[in-house]
């Protein structure tokens, strides 16, 4: 059903070999601050997947750069700035803010007069009251509860060099941060995070990983993922304690048996379907997918040919 035949499996081993440094530009500590609730990464995992691929980005980025002054010989115009952008999807729960996080933390720190800007595409569902109004609230994260003409225009507008201002979601209220946007200002590089990022079911004609110069998408078995999918539910639930504004903080006030029956039926129910309809069928339009083992740690490597 996902084919992979377009894609070179690359070996942890001979992977880890195509790093030029041999020292990550980053601490333990660094690392821990970015990432992801029961993610796990060590600073071997750095040195052996993400500098190898802070190589493979740099020459994905001097291609694109050269086909657009070649474009614009062509074409008889001033070249234009306009920024590399990365695209980084998956599952729910499977490590895309930490990817997404280290690549900009080491993309900032290897190009150091560039401007690496973060954004996810959560900014981009509908709030909760439209949801609810359209009977979408149970079907939250699928294609239809985002709004995708904006998100493709916003794109657009940030590939033409523009500023852009975007909504911001939080996960603690679980909705759209009322009257706070996100500044995007002519950045260098820019990730766009998200599991909706190589979709547009709304324009079959338009998908939203055309605007991207690479994308990555990070796999794990399904069995896998919702383990850490329950496992980030209950860090929720307990961070939610002390904050009665939580979102999470609702589920505290049942028994820890229902409110765990309750995660396992939206894996059930919305996120494992969602996965299954919408996520993985667009995992070969990646450039590089990176395959996680039962304990994070990232085991196989796939390169489109």
């Amino acid at each position: 059903m996902y084919d992979l035949t377009n894609f070179k499996q690359i070996s942890r081993q001979k992977w880890q070999g195509l790093g030029h440094l041999s020292t990550p530009p980053l601490s333990q500590d660094e690392l821990d601050s970015i990432k992801s609730l029961n993610d796990k990464i060590s600073i071997q995992d750095v040195t052996d997947i993400y500098l190898p691929l802070i190589n493979l980005i740099d020459i994905y980025k001097h291609s694109s750069d050269h086909l657009d002054f070649s474009k614009s010989l062509f074409l008889q115009n001033k070249p234009e700035k306009r920024p590399f952008i990365i695209g980084v999807s998956g599952s729910v729960a499977v490590g895309k803010s930490t990817t997404s996080r280290l690549l900009q933390l080491l993309l900032t720190r290897t190009y150091k007069n560039s401007k690496v800007e973060l954004m996810t595409t959560d900014g981009f569902l509908f709030p909760n009251k439209k949801l609810k109004k359209e009977q979408l609230l149970q079907k939250k994260g699928f294609p239809e509860s985002y709004d995708m003409p904006a998100l493709v225009k916003m794109i657009e507008a940030i590939k033409d060099g523009k500023d852009y201002d975007i909504p911001i979601y939080s996960h603690e209220i679980y909705d759209i941060i009322p009257n706070q946007l996100q500044h995007i200002a002519s950045p260098d590089f820019l990730i766009i995070e998200g599991i909706n990022v190589f979709q547009n079911p709304q324009n079959d004609h338009l998908y939203i990983n055309g605007y991207f110069d690479f994308s990555i998408y990070i796999d794990a078995d399904e069995k896998h993922i919702e383990k850490w999918y329950l496992e980030r539910f209950e860090s929720l639930l307990s961070l939610a304690k002390q904050n009665p504004n939580n979102y999470y903080n609702r589920f505290n006030n049942l028994p820890r048996s229902e409110s765990l029956a309750i995660a396992k039926s939206t894996w059930k129910n919305i996120n494992l379907i969602n996965l299954r309809d919408y996520i993985k069928p667009t995992r070969n339009r990646a450039d590089l997918i990176l395959h996680k083992d039962p304990h994070h740690k990232i085991d196989k490597i796939y390169l489109k040919k």
